[in-house]
């Protein structure tokens, strides 16, 4: 099993808080789907003849494209790929793009999971952060698409955001959970360089929660969801038991994926190689024959590195049995031995031969694995 994932890099306006490669301009959508099916041709050998499970539309805003584009971007992978049966079709989407005509024609094209961009539930929150879209908005587009049949739908949402309060975040997450959705990805706010927010950051213009708050919000999702049947699976990932999403989740297991379009990442178990970051620059290359990717090839360090993150970022943790066995003794001492600090600070449990990251760890999981990754 193998995934696809396409990079749609286009936006109506950039967020404040958004790093991900895009442009506020969408007048090049038409030369960029001839472009992506172009380079789906030329990928077609990237994966091996491996069955495609998932394929993700993610951005950007992928909900920007036409049916009609979307439609030719499928056909394309299914011509060059075989496409399992039983798939995951995800596009991420903005309420604002999510019309009933729209709704009903993406899941005529087999598109059976959507990510919807919210955020927040508060005007004030979407204001400052940007978004295009109103709570009322927000609300319609999940209710339109789950009585129009979508029974997989996720959500994203933002903690840790300037002057967000306990009761606030609350309010947030009751909004989420009232909707009966099946997924919530919630993401801590990063102050990310280059964007409106750090500017603002730089200037004193934001408020931010300290790091006691913070964790004080995370909390409350972990208990709030958990009390409402939803699996912690991944850090930022909560989902009803069934509706965990299997293109992300083939990540962390260290599942083939090839990346298409500007900026897309792609793995095939030996190697990396990603595309360039620059729109121009992408349709260029690809209208001259070529992809414009850079490569590498992963050594024992790095693949042993990439174990520990992904796997350790899910409620199914590290197996060392597992670890022993891909990569040798040397590296599970190593393991072992590193992880002892913070199994006594309970950062990190162990159950026989599986260590997870405990909620306390997880807050804190990019110094824990920094520490655990082999030089």
């Amino acid at each position: 099993m193998a995934g696809i994932y396409l990079h749609i890099p286009f936006c109506k306006r950039k967020c404040a808080y958004c790093d991900f490669y895009s442009i506020a301009n969408t007048k090049l959508t038409e030369n960029f789907v001839e472009a992506i099916c172009m380079e789906i041709e030329s990928q077609k050998h990237f994966l091996e003849k491996e069955t495609i499970q998932t394929i993700y539309f993610g951005g950007g805003t992928p909900s920007i494209l036409s049916e009609i584009q979307i439609e030719k971007i499928l056909n394309t992978i299914h011509k060059h790929f075989n496409v399992g049966k039983k798939n995951e079709i995800t596009l991420e989407a903005n309420p604002d793009d999510l019309s009933e005509n729209y709704l009903k024609a993406i899941k005529k094209l087999g598109v059976n999971r959507l990510s919807v961009g919210i955020q927040s539930f508060n005007e004030r929150d979407l204001l400052l952060m940007k978004r295009k879209h109103s709570v009322n908005q927000a609300v319609t587009a999940v209710k339109m698409a789950q009585e129009l049949g979508f029974g997989n739908i996720s959500i994203d949402l933002i903690y840790g955001l300037p002057d967000l309060t306990k009761k606030k975040w609350e309010e947030n997450i009751d909004k989420a959970l009232n909707l009966n959705i099946q997924h919530i990805s919630a993401y801590h706010l990063t102050i990310e360089p280059n964007t409106l927010f750090q500017k603002m950051y730089k200037s004193e213009k934001l408020n931010l929660p300290t790091e006691d708050e913070s964790l004080v919000q995370f909390k409350m999702l972990i208990d709030k969801t958990a009390k409402n049947g939803f699996l912690h699976y991944e850090i930022s990932n909560f989902a009803i038991d069934g509706s965990i999403s299997l293109h992300n989740a083939n990540y962390w297991m260290g599942v083939k994926y090839l990346g298409l379009g500007p900026s897309a990442h792609s793995y095939n178990l030996t190697s990396r190689q990603w595309n360039i970051s620059n729109i121009h620059e992408y349709l260029d290359t690809i209208s001259k024959g070529k992809i414009p990717f850079e490569t590498e090839v992963l050594t024992q360090n790095e693949k042993y590195n990439d174990f520990v993150i992904t796997s350790l970022r899910t409620m199914w943790g590290l197996n060392t049995e597992k670890l022993k066995m891909k990569f040798g003794e040397k590296y599970e001492k190593y393991f072992l031995s590193n992880s002892k600090t913070y199994l006594e600070k309970n950062l990190i449990t162990q159950s026989e031969n599986n260590f997870t990251l405990s909620q306390k760890g997880i807050f804190i999981s990019d110094s824990i694995m920094q520490e655990l990754l082999y030089d």
